[in-house]
């Protein structure tokens, strides 16, 4: 048992080094980039507060459970952004998730492994709602910040609807409000 919780504390402390993984957009007040610690403990946080509003009945502790882990590989591989076009090669991810969930007891480890899996696959309701959710915090900072990283990196409307499509898995009603909100600021002549 001494060797599990050896191998915990390894995990963890693993795990520190996301608090320094900074990610491409600014927190609401603009100060500084967020972390991806920071992310994905505020994207969590509103998932439990978006799941009375889902479209389906959802297993509350597996959306969390992804959205807690689903990040962590950017402790190898780095922040990818949203925008760019190999934001979806995940092979180095995998890899990533493989070497970090094995820090773990296997009884741990692989149950751990295999949720990352299911959200990185989007292979259930509960990782399409937590992909959706994903999409809202960065949709969120960048309207509260009147543009911010979505001006910085010239992003135009129609990519930020393309791209956060998925949001219409977590509710339709929301994603309408989200729509609404980036085309009042292309409308302000924010974005194009």
């Amino acid at each position: 048992m001494i060797k599990d919780f050896e191998e915990i504390i390894a995990f963890i402390t693993e795990l520190e080094k996301l608090k320094a993984v900074e990610r491409r957009i600014k927190v609401v007040n603009q100060s500084r980039y967020e972390n991806s610690a920071e992310h994905s403990w505020q994207v969590a946080m509103l998932a439990m507060s978006l799941l009375p509003y889902a479209k389906s009945q959802l297993d509350e502790g597996k959306v969390i459970k992804m959205l807690l882990l689903h990040d962590v590989v950017e402790i190898d591989t780095g922040d990818k952004f949203a925008y760019d076009a190999n934001h979806l090669d995940t092979e180095n991810e995998t890899l990533a998730a493989q070497r970090i969930f094995s820090l773990l007891p296997k009884t741990v480890g692989e149950p751990l492994l295999a949720i990352w899996m299911e959200f990185e696959h989007s292979s259930s309701p509960e990782a399409l709602f937590a992909k959706g959710v994903d999409r809202v915090i960065p949709v969120m900072q960048n309207l509260q910040n009147e543009g911010g990283s979505w001006i910085e990196h010239g992003i135009s409307a129609e990519q930020i609807l393309s791209k956060n499509a998925g949001v219409e898995n977590v509710n339709s009603e929301l994603w309408s409000m989200i729509k609404a909100k980036v085309t009042a600021l292309q409308a302000k002549g924010l974005i194009a």
